[in-house]
């Protein structure tokens, strides 16, 4: 289609189609290329002081905030938003580092659990002052009290509608 959706008119055509007008547009492309840019600033600031992606640090803050500093492997995925096999592999590197250790399920024998070493509690800390100057500096910094207020209610909208059912 060779239309110009960013001035499609709002009410939808014959195929049904509710495009964006103008603003919304504006709205839509500043968000999702603004957050973009955040998390790559993060990843990027994180992993040049650390040596820790965001991605490995968001596994070990996950771990860290449970009860035991363990939960099963499934569960953990569905937390990070990730695929079963890419959490797999993320844990198998955050092994080989001595940060995680897998045990098998003691509730039903097949599952397993992936667990927080007090090494990798010890490289989260390390890394947490990090991670939050850098999420103060490239986003708190920038936005006024009313701004953060309404991008809470934002993100709280949003995962009401998008979150786990």
């Amino acid at each position: 289609m060779t239309a110009d959706v960013s001035l499609a008119p709002r009410d939808p055509g014959p195929e049904g189609t509710r495009w964006l007008d103008v603003e919304e547009q504006r709205a839509w492309r500043a968000w999702l290329y603004s957050a973009q840019l955040l998390l790559d600033r993060l990843d990027r600031e994180l992993t040049h002081a650390t040596g820790i992606s965001h991605a490995y640090y968001e596994i070990l803050v996950a771990l860290s905030e449970t009860e035991g500093r363990m939960m099963r492997m499934s569960e953990l995925a569905d937390r990070c938003l990730s695929s079963r096999s890419r959490l797999s592999h993320a844990v198998s590197r955050l092994e080989e580092r001595g940060w995680v250790r897998r045990q098998v399920c003691p509730d039903d024998g097949r599952g397993q659990l992936a667990v927080l070493t007090d090494d990798g509690f010890a490289a989260l800390e390390a890394a947490a002052p990090v991670h939050v100057e850098s999420v103060r500096t490239h986003l708190f910094d920038q936005l006024s009290p009313e701004q953060v207020a309404a991008m809470r209610d934002l993100g709280e909208t949003l995962l009401r509608h998008l979150g786990p059912r």
